[in-house]
């Protein structure tokens, strides 16, 4: 492969399919080129890209070159060299490649990036032009390339050259949209993205931010401290977000951030044994090649035993979808209050008709307001309980995604069957919960495509906004 082959290969030039367009011949592709510079002054590029599906490997510049000589040779006519400057077509636009590049360039200076992708705003009385050029010469109007497109590619190749980085069509760190018309380049840093699991060690302590309801995070009712929030804006001071997610944003540098959890537990509950998968997502970071393991131990140490989070890893944006939406199943341990005196063998029989059951729960009195009425299905693959004392029990539940664990425990006035309460015949109240364990269903969540070992997060335009979801059927 050639030098501008390379070049066009990295820029996803289209100048690449090797098969014949429109034109014909080679007589017919002289007649058509000498219509086209009858049309008026064109720059070397307007007069190549209607050809730009003919011959493997060359620039619309090239091939618009070769039909002057070519045309000059057959007609026996002195050679003319393109009207760069005074191009009737693109108004002399490529003349500005190397501009624009350099102007991209400098727009992102001060972030570190790997990847980009060029878009560009081409005035409309260019595109205008670039129909006519080919309907006054004859031509199908469609043939060759647009304008837009070969100056994507062109700006594209250069900034490439000038920065050092690669084009990535799919998810680039950076992206720049060229507006000729208003002689303008934007850019956009797209987010970078932080996957782990995180342990929750203290209870009342919710997974995300709450702001207050009564005066919606303002901390204020009138010209008075909100009585509820006592000023704060949030019903809970802290989360997993507020602990963790900032110092994440301000290692990266970046200027925002959202958090992502594999569900999400009760806020009275505790996240132990192996963690919960999350993935911190931060927007516009200016740096990107960060010290995972350094940034662990920042995080454990601003979270101060409180949460603790391990297993850092530079994500691709799809992370965030895995997180969820995978099919998981989870393991938790409930401390369980008993209404009346329970045996161990009453106990035993009836965790034994919970173990592998297919469990039906209509919407929980608890998150009723906040979630569709309906009834869902779920099983809880194994059950085990140990009798603490006639009152008291320790019971273990490993279920699907979205199983109410206290349901599942309480029967919640008959929204749940069966369920441990109804199948004793005695109330049963969850009095602490703790989950154990959150894994992949049918596969784990951290599958090595999803991971950036060279230290390069990925970009990702298009921002997932954070939600409640149905998570484990446990949150309040």
């Amino acid at each position: 492969m050639t030098d501008t082959d390379a070049d066009a290969v990295a820029a996803g030039d289209a100048d690449t399919s090797g098969e014949d367009g429109d034109g014909g011949d080679f007589d017919d592709v002289l007649a058509a080129a000498r219509a086209l510079l009858a049309s008026g002054p064109l720059c070397d590029h307007c007069l190549g890209r209607p050809f730009a599906e003919r011959s493997f490997g060359l620039g619309n510049h090239e091939r618009g070159h070769g039909l002057r000589v070519a045309v000059a040779l057959a007609d026996d006519t002195d050679f003319e060299p393109g009207a760069a400057g005074d191009c009737w077509v693109c108004e002399g636009v490529f003349e500005r490649v190397d501009e624009f590049a350099e102007r991209a360039a400098d727009a992102v200076a001060d972030y570190e990036y790997a990847t980009y992708q060029v878009g560009t705003r081409v005035p409309p009385l260019a595109e205008e032009n670039d129909r006519l050029l080919r309907e006054d010469a004859g031509m199908d109007p469609d043939a060759g390339e647009p304008l837009r497109k070969e100056l994507n590619r062109e700006v594209g190749k250069r900034v490439g050259q000038v920065t050092g980085t690669a084009v990535d069509f799919d998810r680039p760190h950076v992206q720049f949209l060229l507006d000729v018309d208003a002689d303008r380049v934007e850019a956009t840093v797209n987010s970078a993205h932080v996957y782990g699991r995180y342990r929750k060690l203290e209870r009342d302590i919710p997974q995300t931010e709450w702001p207050c309801s009564d005066c919606r995070g303002s901390g204020r009712q009138g010209r008075e401290a909100c009585d509820t929030c006592d000023g704060s804006g949030y019903l809970y001071p802290e989360s997993v977000q507020q602990l963790t997610a900032p110092v994440v944003e301000d290692v990266m540098e970046g200027v925002d951030s959202t958090f992502h959890g594999a569900g999400r537990e009760d806020v009275d509950a505790l996240m132990l044994g192996t963690g919960r998968p999350f993935v911190i997502e931060v927007d516009e970071p200016r740096r990107r090649e960060i010290d995972v393991r350094r940034l662990e131990s920042d995080v454990n140490a601003f979270a101060d035993g409180k949460v603790e989070v391990e297993g850092l890893r530079l994500c691709s944006h799809e992370m965030v979808a895995r997180v969820k939406e995978l099919d998981a199943t989870k393991r938790y341990r409930a401390a369980v209050e008993f209404g009346a005196d329970v045996t161990e063998d009453d106990l035993a029989e009836a965790v034994a008709e919970l173990d592998g059951a297919t469990v039906e729960q209509y919407t929980p009195n608890r998150v009723d307001h906040r979630r569709a009425s309906m009834t869902r299905t779920r099983v809880a693959h194994e059950v085990t309980g140990e009798l603490d004392d006639a009152r008291h029990a320790t019971v273990e539940v490993h279920g699907d995604g979205g199983l109410y664990i206290k349901e599942l425990i309480s029967g919640d006035e008959g929204r749940t069957e069966p369920s441990l309460a109804g199948l004793l015949g005695v109330d049963a109240t969850v009095t602490a919960l703790d989950v154990l364990s959150v894994e992949g269903e049918d596969e784990a969540f951290e599958q090595p495509e999803f991971f950036l070992e060279d230290g390069r997060g990925d970009g990702d335009s298009d921002h997932v906004a954070s939600d409640d979801g149905d998570g484990d059927g446990d949150e309040e």
